[in-house]
């Protein structure tokens, strides 16, 4: 056989053994493996996380890992604020506002003032 195809049987063969391996999980039991207690509050701790960012998520983290109560009370905060948004913006629908009108709206009834009626 000349030197040419033998290089070429050489890398067919290299390149079929590489996707072999590359096809295979390296630590096939590692995903069977349950979580730990702290593996498992670390997982639900980042759940409740989810859009908090910056400080407030460290913040956040910090509390949730120790096991502090003071972790559910920032969801509650968000339920009211989620709420209040979901009135505010019922009653600019309710009154057909858009734009800059909506806009003024919003901002008033979300900061607890006197909805100012166009």
């Amino acid at each position: 056989m000349s030197l040419s195809l033998r290089l070429l049987a050489i890398s067919a063969a290299f390149a079929f053994a590489g996707t072999a391996f590359a096809a295979s999980p390296a630590t096939p039991a590692a995903s069977t493996k349950p979580h730990t207690a702290q593996q498992q509050r670390m997982i639900d701790c980042n759940h409740q996380a989810t859009g908090k960012k910056g400080a407030e998520r460290k913040a956040f983290m910090s509390s949730c890992l120790k096991g502090h109560a003071s972790a559910p009370a920032a969801a509650s905060t968000d339920t009211a604020q989620h709420a209040k948004m979901k009135s505010c913006n019922a009653d600019a629908k309710a009154k057909a506002l858009k734009g800059a009108e909506r806009k003024a709206f919003m901002s008033s009834c979300l900061k607890g003032g006197a909805a100012a009626a166009p």
